[in-house]
């Protein structure tokens, strides 16, 4: 499968829960990757600080590098796809926000995903946009005096019906928004392969036209979320795509391993799993 040229990471929010997650860096790094990303993974938005520091520890004693960090988007098994646009869960969207930025910063991160969050039919559409618009506004200016980009991602309806933004399209017109409209410079599109397959847009055509204006990549073979080859994409040529568009991130795996996690990897050569060599050479 082509991927040279690409760096890769691992979600240890999907992969590696068969162990701990204080033990998920260290099997990713076993695994061959320097590399790991995480969705929020406290059940509150302000952890103790003994917590924050078990999590940093286990990530720098592992060797591997925090890429990517969602802020916190809510009980994500329960349904919750985000906060920032619900008035109801706004307040602890934004107590987190410094919380996330401040852990990611001390891990070198520099990608936080803001999850949009589900309709909520008590609110119109507009005001729920002038919220999400304020709230990413605050987080993006928080992550600016980091250094750090805010990422909006595009779900699919399938497994996420009240979660607005479900195309390409309707994510790059709000990052467009916020960058026009409200001066906002750290802000882009996080491109999540997977979810756009399932929304029926032509991935590899997409990678193509916009893959420079993406923030952030993850993937997953649809339709199952497998990893690549399970499923119906051609990984050769979206790869191949994605290499060649300027795209300069990492690639996220953020699938549901087909078997145990560590044999999931078959599809990607041990060797291009790493940077660290490519990059101190």
């Amino acid at each position: 499968m082509t991927a040279a040229g690409l760096r890769y990471d691992v979600n240890l929010s999907i992969l590696f829960t068969e162990l701990p997650l204080l033990q998920r860096p260290a099997a990713a790094a076993a695994a061959g990757f320097d590399a790991v990303e995480l969705w929020w993974p406290f059940p509150e938005p302000v952890p103790a600080d003994r917590d924050l520091d078990a999590l940093r520890t286990a990530i720098t004693d592992a060797g591997v590098r925090l890429v990517g960090l969602n802020f916190d988007a809510g009980d994500m098994a329960a349904g919750d796809r985000g906060l920032l646009s619900r008035p109801s869960e706004s307040a602890r969207f934004r107590a987190n926000v410094d919380v996330a930025v401040g852990f990611a910063a001390s891990l070198g991160c520099t990608v936080l995903n803001a999850l949009y969050g589900n309709r909520d039919v008590d609110v119109t559409v507009p005001e729920q946009r002038e919220l999400a618009t304020e709230n990413l506004v605050f987080a993006a200016a928080a992550a600016d005096r980091a250094g750090a980009t805010v990422v909006i991602e595009a779900l699919n309806s399938y497994e996420s019906p009240r979660y607005p933004l479900t195309s390409s399209q309707k994510a790059l017109d709000l990052v467009d928004y916020l960058k026009v409209v409200h001066g906002v410079p750290n802000v882009a599109f996080l491109a999540d392969l997977y979810h756009l397959a399932r929304m029926g847009e032509p991935v590899e055509r997409l990678v193509e036209l916009r893959g420079d204006r993406f923030g952030h990549v993850q993937i997953a073979d649809p339709p199952g979320r497998g990893q690549p080859g399970t499923g119906e994409l051609d990984w050769d040529a979206v790869l191949e795509r994605l290499a060649e568009s300027g795209y300069s991130g990492h690639v996220g795996l953020e699938y549901k391993p087909v078997g145990p996690s560590a044999e999931s990897f078959d599809w990607l050569p041990r060797q291009l799993r790493s940077t660290t060599v490519e990059e101190t050479a």
